[in-house]
């Protein structure tokens, strides 16, 4: 069997009675997490851009964006792609370094509204479209990770998976779906040499091309059938080196899902470690004094520099990218969320004097040991002779260092722009989604949407 294949017949015959209790509310707390971002983040100029051209496109009043337009369902994808991503606090994979919720919860909570399809086939498919992401993902990691945003190539076949199981599609045309996703599989890094917007066109295209994939497979329209292992498919066209062990590596047999990492900083992930440690020596730089601060040196691993060593970012999302910023916001605010990053703090005095005094370098250990640890050590100098030293192998967040379901509904009421309890109200809904319809579920945060952003 190719790999499409087996990824046709894993999705065909996941069903919701099989999967345990603990994944099906984990998935809840994932689709949380979206949402928190997805809400917050439409405020963003990006999605409201976003936004402004699908309305230009037009279409059906199929299903809901988070603007609370209403549109054809791969325009709704499309923007609520964007606007999940753009915020920086959406969840994240660490060995296949996917942002598995952008690109597949758009596509597949448009189409299960459109298809008015019960909460428990929504956690079905999104389950399912974790687990193709994750897996196509770890395969071509880290080589395909220089030049190819992960979350926009690997999410585009997560978003396919999802949306074929929503559908009902058959073994054969999810092949012909996992065929047409992967010659659209696209997304390349050269954004964050300027921070351009296309980081947030990513998730938008991934889950909107894993929509149409399928439905060009639902009427009979063909894809290749080895589209990942054949001689001009997506393994060799876009990775140096990749393990197709990983593939199908006890498929059917765990829940991927539950590897899922979660950020509390408003950063790119590869700053978390770091900054954590940061965190740790915020009180002893309040009693020390950061103007006594000699040298800071911050070890990574090189995929973490590859994408984060800029010691002079000129905007708020390229501080975002910073390990220097990141670092230096972290130590002496004694924060790192959504609120710490703006133009105060960007041409902030003292965190600029901070960073001129940090060296970043890869560290062989933390290097070795990525990307099943993604690490970091910290060593500030003081004037005094003395120094702080901190090695962190697994940011806050991650399964071996992990956040509450407290610390999930707290992070949506501190980010989502709605009244108190609005925000309680669509979190008991999250939490009881396998109860309900997904369209009652959107009929409930639609008019909150509106009335508050709008």
């Amino acid at each position: 069997m190719t790999y499409s294949e087996q990824f046709a017949n894993y999705i065909v015959n996941l069903r919701f009675e099989d999967i345990p209790k603990d994944v099906i509310h984990f998935t809840k707390l994932c689709i949380i997490d979206y949402y928190a971002s997805l809400l917050k983040g439409y405020e963003a100029a990006p999605a409201q851009m976003m936004n402004d051209v699908a309305a230009i496109l037009g279409g059906e009043p199929q299903a809901t964006a988070v603007s609370g337009l209403k549109t054809n369902i791969t325009n709704v994808a499309f923007i609520n792609g964007g606007a999940s991503h753009v915020i920086e606090l959406d969840d994240i994979h660490k060995a296949s370094i996917v942002h598995a919720a952008t690109a597949i919860m758009p596509a597949a909570i448009a189409v299960a509204e459109w298809k008015n399809v019960s909460g428990e086939k929504l956690i079905e498919a999104i389950i399912a479209g974790y687990e193709v992401a994750f897996r196509v993902g770890e395969t071509v990691t880290p080589s395909h990770y220089y030049y190819f945003h992960n979350t926009a190539t690997c999410g585009t076949f997560g978003a396919t998976a999802a949306v074929a199981k929503l559908l009902n599609l058959t073994e054969e045309q999810i092949v012909d779906a996992l065929g047409s996703a992967g010659t659209q599989a696209a997304g390349l890094w050269e954004f964050i040499e300027d921070g351009a917007m296309s980081k947030q066109l990513h998730p938008g295209k991934a889950a909107m091309n894993g929509i149409i994939s399928c439905l060009l497979a639902q009427r009979g329209f063909t894809g290749a059938r080895e589209i990942f292992e054949g001689r001009r498919g997506f393994f060799n066209a876009m990775s140096e080196q990749y393990d197709v062990t990983k593939m199908t590596h006890q498929l059917g047999e765990q829940y991927k899902i539950m590897e899922n990492s979660f950020k509390v900083h408003a950063s790119c992930r590869h700053t978390h470690a770091a900054m954590d440690l940061a965190l740790q020596l915020h009180d002893i730089g309040v009693q020390k004094g950061f103007d006594q601060i000699s040298k800071i040196e911050v070890g990574a691993y090189k995929v973490a520099l590859d994408i984060t060593n800029d010691s002079n970012p000129q905007s708020i999302y390229a501080a975002k990218f910073s390990m220097q910023f990141c670092v230096a916001l972290a130590l002496l605010k004694g924060k790192g969320g959504f609120n710490e990053f703006n133009h105060e703090t960007l041409k902030d005095q003292p965190i600029r004097n901070v960073m001129k005094k940090l060296e970043v370098y890869v560290d062989e250990d933390i290097d070795e040991k990525y990307p099943n640890e993604w690490g970091a050590k910290l060593h500030v100098f003081w004037a005094d002779g003395s120094t702080s030293k901190l090695v962190s192998a697994y940011p806050k967040g991650d399964p071996e260092n992990p956040i509450t379901e407290e610390d999930f509904v707290q992070k949506f009421l501190d980010l989502v722009p709605l009244e108190k309890q609005q925000k309680e109200d669509i979190i008991d809904k999250l939490l009881s989604l396998e109860k309900i319809a997904v369209h009652d579920l959107i009929e409930s945060i639609h008019p909150k949407v509106l009335n508050s952003l709008n």
